[in-house]
């Protein structure tokens, strides 16, 4: 009688156990490429003008000093083109929380003739690049006599086919009895989409809050052909024009860009950390339709 055969190794449970060290090893190292440049930023707006020039660079500033943000401030308004980029994408946000959920409430839940053809509309706005409608969106604010104000930064942007299409998936979710339920109650078609549909699509709206807040605070092509006056400059103009002024001393300078660089960032940060806990709930019930 032969001897029973043992049994082959099993690899699988070492293999599990080595795949998730692996994978977060691989996130920490992509992390890493992606912070380098914002770490570099932020470290460098606080150095001095000795360690913004020495050789080999200098990570971590020798002496902290606010002697970039002063001087940024003495040459710069930045208070004013704090409040510019302020007030456009503040603006521009709000015209897309509402008018693309409102679209996006037609388009998912309304029933009316050519929806099926505004939506294809939508879809086909996708697809052309932004790049293409900065002429004709020059010629048309010229002819309106908006160049050069607050209006004509905002309203080119005050609906985006990205926004409509995002909440009329997201609203598509929301049951169709619920809505029905609330007609058969006297409801009107206001009052069922801010008080019934609204609610139920945060997680859609603090998305789109980041994707167009942040699309308009770092925007740069527009308001750059869209703006003579100085005085009407965003923060990221007001940046990119001192930065190409030869009047400004190199040490100086950078050290100066770096800082106005870093107040760009901040406010976008803010918005994220506050709307956070959204977002990610709303990436996660996108993938769940």
């Amino acid at each position: 009688m032969s001897a029973p055969t043992a049994p082959a190794p099993n690899h699988r449970p070492r293999a599990a156990a080595l795949r998730k060290p692996l994978l977060y090893l691989i996130a920490c190292a992509g992390l890493l490429v992606m912070a380098t440049p914002f770490l570099w930023m932020a470290l460098s707006a606080f150095k001095t003008k000795k360690d913004l020039t020495a050789s080999p660079p200098v990570w971590i500033p020798s002496h902290w000093t606010l002697g970039n943000f002063t001087e940024l401030l003495d040459q710069l308004d930045m208070p004013r083109f704090f409040l510019n980029s302020l007030i456009v994408a503040v603006l521009v946000t709000v015209c897309n929380l509402l008018f693309c959920s409102m679209l996006g409430y037609a388009l998912a839940k309304l029933r009316f003739s050519g929806r099926s053809k505004i939506f294809g509309v939508v879809l086909a706005a996708l697809m052309v690049p932004g790049n293409l409608m900065v002429l004709p969106l020059y010629v048309l604010m010229n002819q309106m006599g908006l160049i050069d104000t607050y209006a004509g930064l905002v309203l080119p942007f005050a609906a985006s086919a990205f926004g409509v299409f995002l909440m009329r998936q997201f609203m598509q979710g929301v049951p169709d009895e619920l809505l029905e339920a609330a007609r058969m109650d006297g409801a009107g078609e206001w009052y069922i989409f801010f008080r019934i549909v609204l609610p139920l699509v945060k997680p859609a709206l603090a998305t789109l809050t980041i994707f167009t807040f942040l699309g308009s605070w770092n925007n740069f092509i527009w308001p750059l052909i869209a703006t003579n006056d100085p005085g009407k400059y965003t923060l990221p103009v007001a940046l990119a024009t001192f930065a190409n002024d030869p009047n400004r001393t190199v040490a100086g300078g950078n050290g100066m860009l770096m800082a106005g660089s870093l107040l760009v960032v901040v406010p976008v940060l803010l918005v994220f950390a506050v709307l956070q806990r959204h977002f990610t709930q709303g990436i996660a019930t996108a993938g769940l339709k």
